[in-house]
Protein backbone atom coordinates (compact mmCIF):
# COMPACT_ATOMS: atom_id res chain seq x y z
CA UNK A 1 0.00 0.00 0.00
CA UNK A 2 1.15 3.55 -0.75
CA UNK A 3 1.58 6.30 1.80
CA UNK A 4 -0.39 9.01 -0.03
CA UNK A 5 -1.04 12.37 1.59
CA UNK A 6 -4.62 12.76 2.85
CA UNK A 7 -6.10 16.24 3.16
CA UNK A 8 -8.67 16.63 5.95
CA UNK A 9 -10.94 19.65 5.56
CA UNK A 10 -12.69 21.18 8.57
CA UNK A 11 -14.73 24.39 8.84
CA UNK A 12 -15.49 25.45 12.41
CA UNK A 13 -17.44 28.11 14.24
CA UNK A 14 -17.89 28.41 18.00
CA UNK A 15 -17.18 24.73 18.73
CA UNK A 16 -14.55 25.31 21.40
CA UNK A 17 -16.10 22.82 23.82
CA UNK A 18 -15.84 19.98 21.26
CA UNK A 19 -12.66 20.80 19.34
CA UNK A 20 -10.23 19.14 21.72
CA UNK A 21 -11.88 15.72 21.30
CA UNK A 22 -12.07 16.23 17.55
CA UNK A 23 -8.43 17.26 17.12
CA UNK A 24 -7.15 14.54 19.45
CA UNK A 25 -9.02 11.92 17.42
CA UNK A 26 -7.16 13.15 14.32
CA UNK A 27 -3.81 13.12 16.09
CA UNK A 28 -4.56 9.57 17.25
CA UNK A 29 -5.03 8.24 13.71
CA UNK A 30 -2.94 5.18 12.93
CA UNK A 31 -2.34 6.63 9.46
CA UNK A 32 0.17 9.44 9.90
CA UNK A 33 0.57 11.06 6.47
CA UNK A 34 -2.20 13.63 6.63
CA UNK A 35 -2.62 17.38 6.61
CA UNK A 36 -5.45 19.21 8.32
CA UNK A 37 -6.79 22.33 6.62
CA UNK A 38 -8.99 23.90 9.29
CA UNK A 39 -10.84 27.18 8.74
CA UNK A 40 -12.34 29.44 11.37
CA UNK A 41 -15.69 30.78 10.13
CA UNK A 42 -15.80 33.92 12.32
CA UNK A 43 -15.93 32.25 15.74
CA UNK A 44 -16.81 34.40 18.73
CA UNK A 45 -15.54 31.99 21.38
CA UNK A 46 -11.96 30.77 21.92
CA UNK A 47 -12.06 28.16 19.13
CA UNK A 48 -9.40 29.88 17.03
CA UNK A 49 -6.95 30.15 19.92
CA UNK A 50 -7.52 26.51 20.82
CA UNK A 51 -6.79 25.30 17.29
CA UNK A 52 -3.77 27.59 17.07
CA UNK A 53 -2.29 25.93 20.17
CA UNK A 54 -2.47 22.61 18.28
CA UNK A 55 -1.14 24.10 15.02
CA UNK A 56 1.85 25.60 16.87
CA UNK A 57 2.84 22.09 17.99
CA UNK A 58 2.12 20.11 14.79
CA UNK A 59 2.92 21.53 11.35
CA UNK A 60 0.44 19.15 9.72
CA UNK A 61 -2.32 21.37 11.12
CA UNK A 62 -2.81 24.45 8.93
CA UNK A 63 -5.14 27.07 10.39
CA UNK A 64 -6.92 29.76 8.37
CA UNK A 65 -9.59 32.39 8.85
CA UNK A 66 -12.52 32.42 6.46
CA UNK A 67 -12.28 35.45 4.18
CA UNK A 68 -15.87 34.81 3.11
CA UNK A 69 -18.92 33.78 5.09
CA UNK A 70 -20.33 30.36 5.79
CA UNK A 71 -19.40 26.70 5.40
CA UNK A 72 -19.06 26.68 1.61
CA UNK A 73 -16.60 29.58 1.57
CA UNK A 74 -14.63 27.91 4.38
CA UNK A 75 -14.53 24.59 2.54
CA UNK A 76 -13.45 26.27 -0.70
CA UNK A 77 -10.58 27.93 1.15
CA UNK A 78 -9.55 24.67 2.84
CA UNK A 79 -9.59 22.76 -0.44
CA UNK A 80 -7.67 25.45 -2.30
CA UNK A 81 -4.94 25.26 0.35
CA UNK A 82 -4.78 21.45 0.28
CA UNK A 83 -2.31 19.30 -1.62
CA UNK A 84 -3.33 15.73 -0.73
CA UNK A 85 -3.90 12.91 -3.20
CA UNK A 86 -7.06 12.07 -1.27
CA UNK A 87 -9.67 14.43 0.14
CA UNK A 88 -11.88 13.88 3.17
CA UNK A 89 -14.20 15.99 5.32
CA UNK A 90 -14.54 16.21 9.07
CA UNK A 91 -16.81 18.16 11.41
CA UNK A 92 -15.25 20.06 14.29
CA UNK A 93 -17.67 18.64 16.85
CA UNK A 94 -17.27 14.96 15.89
CA UNK A 95 -14.79 12.17 16.62
CA UNK A 96 -12.85 9.91 14.24
CA UNK A 97 -12.31 6.22 14.89
CA UNK A 98 -8.51 5.70 15.17
CA UNK A 99 -8.51 3.52 12.02
CA UNK A 100 -10.72 5.82 9.94
CA UNK A 101 -8.08 7.28 7.63
CA UNK A 102 -6.16 4.09 7.01
CA UNK A 103 -9.33 2.10 6.37
CA UNK A 104 -10.64 4.55 3.78
CA UNK A 105 -7.20 5.02 2.22
CA UNK A 106 -6.72 1.28 1.80
CA UNK A 107 -10.16 0.85 0.24
CA UNK A 108 -9.37 3.51 -2.36
CA UNK A 109 -6.02 1.87 -3.06
CA UNK A 110 -7.83 -1.39 -3.79
CA UNK A 111 -10.73 -0.02 -5.84
CA UNK A 112 -9.02 2.90 -7.57
CA UNK A 113 -10.48 6.05 -9.06
CA UNK A 114 -14.20 6.52 -9.72
CA UNK A 115 -14.86 5.21 -6.20
CA UNK A 116 -15.67 6.86 -2.90
CA UNK A 117 -14.74 5.28 0.43
CA UNK A 118 -17.38 5.37 3.16
CA UNK A 119 -17.83 4.18 6.73
CA UNK A 120 -20.65 3.50 9.12
CA UNK A 121 -21.60 6.30 11.51
CA UNK A 122 -22.67 6.27 15.13
CA UNK A 123 -24.63 9.11 16.69
CA UNK A 124 -23.85 10.10 20.27
CA UNK A 125 -25.15 12.78 22.61
CA UNK A 126 -25.03 13.56 26.28
CA UNK A 127 -28.80 14.00 26.15
CA UNK A 128 -29.58 10.77 24.31
CA UNK A 129 -30.40 10.19 20.66
CA UNK A 130 -33.93 10.89 19.45
CA UNK A 131 -35.95 8.32 17.55
CA UNK A 132 -35.60 10.20 14.25
CA UNK A 133 -31.80 10.26 14.37
CA UNK A 134 -31.68 6.63 15.48
CA UNK A 135 -33.78 5.60 12.46
CA UNK A 136 -31.67 7.75 10.15
CA UNK A 137 -28.49 6.08 11.44
CA UNK A 138 -29.89 2.59 10.79
CA UNK A 139 -31.17 3.56 7.33
CA UNK A 140 -27.92 5.25 6.31
CA UNK A 141 -25.71 2.45 7.62
CA UNK A 142 -27.80 -0.22 5.89
CA UNK A 143 -27.23 1.54 2.57
CA UNK A 144 -23.50 1.92 3.26
CA UNK A 145 -23.09 -1.72 4.27
CA UNK A 146 -24.34 -2.72 0.82
CA UNK A 147 -22.87 0.17 -1.17
CA UNK A 148 -26.39 0.97 -2.41
CA UNK A 149 -26.45 4.58 -1.19
CA UNK A 150 -27.70 6.09 -4.43
CA UNK A 151 -30.79 3.87 -4.58
CA UNK A 152 -32.53 6.15 -2.06
CA UNK A 153 -30.80 9.43 -2.81
CA UNK A 154 -34.04 11.40 -3.17
CA UNK A 155 -35.13 10.53 0.39
CA UNK A 156 -32.28 12.08 2.36
CA UNK A 157 -28.56 12.72 1.99
CA UNK A 158 -27.16 9.20 1.56
CA UNK A 159 -23.48 10.02 2.12
CA UNK A 160 -22.65 11.41 5.58
CA UNK A 161 -20.87 14.74 5.13
CA UNK A 162 -17.98 13.97 7.53
CA UNK A 163 -17.43 10.31 6.56
CA UNK A 164 -16.17 9.93 3.01
CA UNK A 165 -12.86 9.98 1.15
CA UNK A 166 -12.22 10.40 -2.57
CA UNK A 167 -9.29 10.81 -4.97
CA UNK A 168 -8.50 14.44 -5.66
CA UNK A 169 -8.99 14.01 -9.43
CA UNK A 170 -12.48 12.58 -8.94
CA UNK A 171 -13.34 15.34 -6.51
CA UNK A 172 -12.36 17.96 -9.07
CA UNK A 173 -14.36 16.17 -11.75
CA UNK A 174 -17.41 16.41 -9.48
CA UNK A 175 -16.96 20.16 -9.02
CA UNK A 176 -15.42 20.06 -5.53
CA UNK A 177 -17.01 22.81 -3.41
CA UNK A 178 -17.50 25.19 -6.34
CA UNK A 179 -21.33 25.29 -6.41
CA UNK A 180 -22.60 27.86 -3.93
CA UNK A 181 -25.64 25.81 -2.99
CA UNK A 182 -26.95 24.58 0.34
CA UNK A 183 -27.25 22.04 1.80
CA UNK A 184 -23.72 21.63 0.48
CA UNK A 185 -23.31 18.00 1.58
CA UNK A 186 -26.48 16.89 -0.22
CA UNK A 187 -25.57 18.83 -3.36
CA UNK A 188 -22.13 17.20 -3.36
CA UNK A 189 -23.71 13.76 -2.94
CA UNK A 190 -25.88 14.36 -5.99
CA UNK A 191 -22.77 15.33 -7.96
CA UNK A 192 -21.05 12.10 -6.89
CA UNK A 193 -24.14 10.28 -8.19
CA UNK A 194 -24.22 12.33 -11.40
CA UNK A 195 -20.58 11.50 -12.15
CA UNK A 196 -21.11 7.79 -11.39
CA UNK A 197 -18.68 7.66 -8.47
CA UNK A 198 -19.17 4.17 -7.06
CA UNK A 199 -19.76 3.71 -3.32
CA UNK A 200 -17.45 1.19 -1.66
CA UNK A 201 -19.45 -0.88 0.88
CA UNK A 202 -18.32 -0.70 4.50
CA UNK A 203 -19.30 -2.63 7.62
CA UNK A 204 -17.08 -0.68 10.04
CA UNK A 205 -18.06 2.27 12.24
CA UNK A 206 -15.50 4.93 11.37
CA UNK A 207 -17.18 8.12 12.52
CA UNK A 208 -18.85 9.24 15.73
CA UNK A 209 -21.44 11.91 14.93
CA UNK A 210 -22.27 14.25 17.78
CA UNK A 211 -25.83 15.56 18.15
CA UNK A 212 -26.79 18.58 20.23
CA UNK A 213 -29.52 21.18 20.19
CA UNK A 214 -27.67 24.02 18.42
CA UNK A 215 -25.84 21.95 15.81
CA UNK A 216 -25.89 23.81 12.46
CA UNK A 217 -27.87 21.08 10.70
CA UNK A 218 -30.64 21.59 13.26
CA UNK A 219 -30.73 25.37 13.40
CA UNK A 220 -29.39 27.02 10.23
CA UNK A 221 -31.84 28.22 7.57
CA UNK A 222 -29.74 26.64 4.83
CA UNK A 223 -30.76 23.20 6.08
CA UNK A 224 -34.51 23.83 6.14
CA UNK A 225 -36.68 21.26 4.38
CA UNK A 226 -37.69 23.59 1.53
CA UNK A 227 -34.07 23.73 0.37
CA UNK A 228 -33.94 19.95 0.27
CA UNK A 229 -37.01 19.73 -1.99
CA UNK A 230 -35.70 22.34 -4.41
CA UNK A 231 -32.44 20.42 -4.65
CA UNK A 232 -34.22 17.10 -5.17
CA UNK A 233 -36.51 18.43 -7.90
CA UNK A 234 -33.65 20.09 -9.78
CA UNK A 235 -31.48 16.96 -9.78
CA UNK A 236 -34.43 14.70 -10.58
CA UNK A 237 -35.25 16.77 -13.67
CA UNK A 238 -31.60 16.71 -14.70
CA UNK A 239 -30.72 13.10 -13.97
CA UNK A 240 -33.78 10.84 -13.86
CA UNK A 241 -36.76 12.56 -15.46
CA UNK A 242 -37.92 11.16 -18.79
CA UNK A 243 -39.99 13.82 -20.53
CA UNK A 244 -41.47 11.22 -22.92
CA UNK A 245 -43.28 9.57 -19.99
CA UNK A 246 -46.14 10.99 -17.90
CA UNK A 247 -45.01 12.26 -14.51
CA UNK A 248 -47.13 11.90 -11.38
CA UNK A 249 -46.86 13.29 -7.88
CA UNK A 250 -48.17 10.85 -5.27
CA UNK A 251 -49.30 12.71 -2.15
CA UNK A 252 -50.93 16.08 -1.52
CA UNK A 253 -49.55 16.99 1.89
CA UNK A 254 -47.12 19.82 2.57
CA UNK A 255 -44.25 18.21 0.64
CA UNK A 256 -46.47 17.18 -2.25
CA UNK A 257 -47.74 20.73 -2.57
CA UNK A 258 -44.19 22.10 -2.50
CA UNK A 259 -43.09 19.70 -5.25
CA UNK A 260 -46.17 20.61 -7.30
CA UNK A 261 -45.35 24.31 -6.97
CA UNK A 262 -41.77 23.74 -8.07
CA UNK A 263 -42.81 21.71 -11.11
CA UNK A 264 -45.38 24.30 -12.12
CA UNK A 265 -42.77 27.05 -11.82
CA UNK A 266 -40.54 25.05 -14.17
CA UNK A 267 -43.49 24.37 -16.50
CA UNK A 268 -43.10 20.61 -16.10
CA UNK A 269 -46.46 18.86 -16.65
CA UNK A 270 -47.60 16.35 -14.05
CA UNK A 271 -50.61 14.37 -12.90
CA UNK A 272 -51.48 14.53 -9.20
CA UNK A 273 -52.57 11.36 -7.40
CA UNK A 274 -53.27 10.46 -3.80
CA UNK A 275 -55.05 7.89 -1.64
CA UNK A 276 -56.88 10.41 0.56
CA UNK A 277 -60.63 10.19 -0.28
CA UNK A 278 -61.16 13.70 1.12
CA UNK A 279 -58.84 15.16 -1.55
CA UNK A 280 -59.58 12.97 -4.56
CA UNK A 281 -61.65 14.88 -7.10
CA UNK A 282 -60.68 18.28 -5.73
CA UNK A 283 -58.34 20.85 -7.27
CA UNK A 284 -55.16 22.25 -5.71
CA UNK A 285 -53.24 24.89 -7.65
CA UNK A 286 -55.75 24.26 -10.47
CA UNK A 287 -54.64 20.63 -10.66
CA UNK A 288 -57.19 17.81 -10.31
CA UNK A 289 -56.35 15.16 -7.73
CA UNK A 290 -56.88 11.62 -8.98
CA UNK A 291 -57.02 8.34 -7.12
CA UNK A 292 -53.68 6.52 -7.10
CA UNK A 293 -55.39 3.84 -9.20
CA UNK A 294 -55.29 6.36 -12.05
CA UNK A 295 -51.70 5.20 -12.50
CA UNK A 296 -53.07 2.05 -14.16
CA UNK A 297 -54.44 4.16 -17.03
CA UNK A 298 -51.13 5.86 -17.80
CA UNK A 299 -48.53 4.63 -20.27
CA UNK A 300 -45.23 3.96 -18.44
CA UNK A 301 -45.55 6.71 -15.85
CA UNK A 302 -42.81 7.99 -13.56
CA UNK A 303 -43.85 8.82 -10.01
CA UNK A 304 -42.48 11.17 -7.35
CA UNK A 305 -43.74 9.93 -3.97
CA UNK A 306 -44.09 12.58 -1.25
CA UNK A 307 -45.86 10.41 1.34
CA UNK A 308 -43.73 10.38 4.50
CA UNK A 309 -45.50 7.77 6.64
CA UNK A 310 -43.36 4.62 6.77
CA UNK A 311 -46.26 2.14 6.69
CA UNK A 312 -47.85 3.99 3.78
CA UNK A 313 -44.52 3.90 1.95
CA UNK A 314 -44.42 0.12 2.32
CA UNK A 315 -47.92 -0.16 0.87
CA UNK A 316 -46.96 2.13 -2.00
CA UNK A 317 -43.84 0.09 -2.69
CA UNK A 318 -45.93 -3.08 -2.76
CA UNK A 319 -48.29 -1.43 -5.26
CA UNK A 320 -45.37 -0.49 -7.51
CA UNK A 321 -43.93 -4.00 -7.25
CA UNK A 322 -47.25 -5.48 -8.38
CA UNK A 323 -47.10 -3.14 -11.37
CA UNK A 324 -43.57 -4.39 -12.07
CA UNK A 325 -42.20 -0.87 -11.62
CA UNK A 326 -38.60 -0.35 -10.53
CA UNK A 327 -37.17 2.14 -8.00
CA UNK A 328 -34.99 4.93 -9.40
CA UNK A 329 -36.45 4.26 -12.85
CA UNK A 330 -40.22 4.31 -12.42
CA UNK A 331 -40.69 5.69 -8.92
CA UNK A 332 -38.74 7.93 -6.55
CA UNK A 333 -39.39 8.49 -2.86
CA UNK A 334 -38.80 12.14 -1.99
CA UNK A 335 -39.16 11.59 1.76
Amino acid sequence: MSNSLISILIPFKDTEIYLTECLNSILDQSYRNWELLIVDDHSTDNSYQLVKSYADKDNRIKLFKNSGQGIIDALQLAFNESSGTYITRMDSDDIMHPEKLITMHNELQIHGKQHIALGLVKYFSEYGIGDGYAKYEVWLNTLTENGTNYTEIYKECVIPSPCWMIHRDDFLTCGAFTPDRYPEDYDLTFRFYKNQIKCIPSKTVLHYWRDYSNRASRTHEHYAENHFLELKVDYFLELNYDSTRPLTIWGAGQKGKKVAKLLKQKKVPFIWICDNPKKIGKHIYNELLHSFQHLNTLDQPQSIVTVANWESQQEITTFFNHQKMQPMIDYFFFC
